[in-house]
């Protein structure tokens, strides 16, 4: 008989699965269940982008693209970085198609990490970083930011966690499943810190055009950062584009044809028809961003005034369109309170704690779907928390 703990990767085994995906499986077995959980936008992709993909197909463009994905589209990400973000990459080979942020992710840190370096990690944050750092034999650091801070990481934070291994800072920001952001001013603090070390930055900005109140500030646009900064995006967020798995990874040359290999090997290219996709969307989907931002404010004011109202304490987010409720004082841990909250209540939102330990005590929930969806989760909410009064 095998013995297949003894054949599987150790780093593999040691790893937790998703928190996230626990109550995905336990919702596929429910009925009636409101869910406040997927970070997918509730909008279909516009009509003009489908429209592209549909007749990129009639026209029999099914064929595999460069690795980097088509020159038409690296060229028209390069004036949406500069139109966008006053970022400057070359399109032939600073600028690399992917399936997905999540793939950007992925090559970038498989490229740059040599076992023993440690990575920075702000926490909490997505779920896929740490992992990922972990199977290329990094040591991740975390700092664990703080409601009191608006949940951004700080210079003195940053400051005392390197050390002389520190080969990579990872800033997720705007942030899942916080909502915060970083300001120009605060961006330019952290680049004070690291300015006159070896240190690279891999920023994931995926979150880059849903932000409320201000513009996105890269960090790659502050004074000397951009020769140290990989700059990860995607279509998913800003125009509604979840399944077309489509994301792309801005890095200095040196950097980006490293990135280049590994996606050569592991994927390829891109999806053909998702690249048409994205074509248009760049080139006349300003006014799709644009109506989803305002719609997701309203959704956002709607559910933090909502939460509050029935005596839940939350930080504003500013952007992405997530909110993370502090329900600490409910005695219930994060994974009871939602747990409960799904079998007894059959409202579905995210423990905290899938995103990092920092995150006992709150809950991430999802404001992108409908404000009668919204409404009805609360109405839920409201009883299930008036049950622990």
């Amino acid at each position: 008989m095998m013995d297949y703990n003894s054949l599987l990767s150790k780093t593999v085994l040691d790893m937790k699965p998703s928190g996230i995906r626990k109550f995905f499986d336990i919702l596929s077995e429910m009925n009636d269940v409101v869910a406040l959980t997927v970070g997918q936008p509730d909008f279909v992709t516009p009509w003009h982008i489908r429209e592209a993909a549909i007749d990129s197909l009639e026209k029999g463009k099914t064929y595999y693209t460069s690795n980097a994905g088509t020159t038409e589209l690296r060229e028209e990400l390069s004036k949406y970085m500069l139109r966008r973000f006053d970022l400057n990459y070359c399109p032939k080979n600073e600028i690399i198609v992917t399936v997905g942020g999540s793939e950007a992710i992925d090559i970038a840190l498989r490229a740059v990490i040599n076992p023993g370096d440690e990575v920075i990690l702000p926490s909490p944050s997505f779920v896929c970083y740490g992992p990922i750092a972990d199977m290329c034999g990094a040591t991740v650091k975390v700092i664990e930011t703080k409601m009191e801070n608006s949940f951004k990481l700080t210079p003195s934070e940053l400051k005392a966690a390197i050390t002389d291994k520190t080969k990579l800072l990872i800033l997720p920001f705007p942030n899942n499943p916080t909502g915060a952001i970083l300001t120009k001013e605060e961006l330019e603090a952290l680049a004070d810190v690291i300015r006159d070390t070896n240190i690279l930055v891999l920023s994931d900005e995926i979150y880059a055009e849903l932000t409320y109140g201000r513009r996105h500030v890269s960090f790659a646009s502050i004074d000397g950062m951009w020769e140290r900064t990989i700059v990860v995006n995607g279509f998913s967020k800003a125009y509604a584009m979840t399944g077309w798995r489509l994301g792309f990874a801005c890095a200095p040359h040196d950097i980006a044809v490293q990135m280049l290999k590994i996606h050569q090997y592991a994927i390829m290219c891109s999806p053909t028809v998702s690249q048409f996709a994205a074509l248009e969307a760049l080139k006349n989907g300003d006014d799709d961003i644009e109506f989803m931002r305002a719609e997701y404010n309203r959704r956002r004011v709607f559910i933090l005034e909502g939460l509050r109202k029935i005596g839940i304490e939350c930080f504003e987010p500013e952007g992405a369109f997530y909110i993370y409720p502090n329900i600490g004082k409910f005695g219930l841990s994060s994974e009871e309170f939602c747990e409960r909250l799904l079998y007894d209540y059959k409202c579905a939102i995210v423990p905290g704690t899938a995103f990092g330990e920092c995150g006992e005590g709150f809950a991430r929930i999802s404001y992108a779907y409908s404000v009668k969806h919204i409404s009805e989760a609360l109405e839920r909410i409201e009883k299930f928390v008036n049950t622990l009064k």
